[in-house]
């Protein structure tokens, strides 16, 4: 498969960098976007995240473009203003507009977002993307399979994402597994 990965400006980095690795482990190849706010985020969250294929102004990049086949696209973790932007169609950015084109040519969109509490526009915009056939996938970890370590409920977040692609991985103890 080929995914479009943002890693956008939102707290939980290690969402982003995480789904990163697993996919290239996995043999899938994946383009890298960042936000704007994703350096400032990094460094007050002492992540590294991986070196973006496109900046976020890269509006002639090839996820800006339905003619350029990809599978789906993921935005891990998904700030609630790049949420709004892809709720409203605002493609601004090549996050948002990759975001737009994923919505028009009926493909894989799976926002990871990381946020509490979420306000009534925060809502709205979740409904929307949903009714555009988005999948909102909150960074709510399970807790059932009894995690141990940070890690371990990243990648609970991480392989609940994969799951929405069909992407088979052993990220997390399945329910009664």
């Amino acid at each position: 498969m080929r995914i479009v990965l943002a890693i956008t400006g939102a707290s939980g980095l290690q969402y982003g960098v995480r789904l990163h690795e697993v996919l290239k482990e996995l043999g899938h190849e994946v383009w890298i976007i960042h936000g704007s706010g994703t350096k400032m985020v990094a460094d007050a969250e002492g992540v590294e995240v991986p070196e973006a294929d496109f900046g976020e102004n890269e509006m002639g990049a090839p996820p800006a473009s339905g003619s350029h086949p990809v599978d789906g696209m993921i935005v891990a973790p998904c700030s609630l203003k790049t949420l709004g932007e892809i709720a409203n169609g605002i493609g601004s950015n090549l996050v948002s507009r990759s975001a737009e084109v994923m919505i028009k040519e009926r493909r894989k969109l799976v926002l990871v977002v990381r946020e509490t509490p979420l306000s009534y526009i925060a809502i709205k915009n979740m409904e929307t993307v949903t009714l555009a056939g988005g999948v909102i996938l909150p960074a709510c970890p399970g807790f059932y399979s009894k995690p141990q370590t940070v890690q371990e409920i990243i990648d609970f977040v991480c392989g609940k994402t994969l799951d929405q692609f069909g992407i088979e991985h052993k990220l997390y103890k399945r329910w009664k597994e």
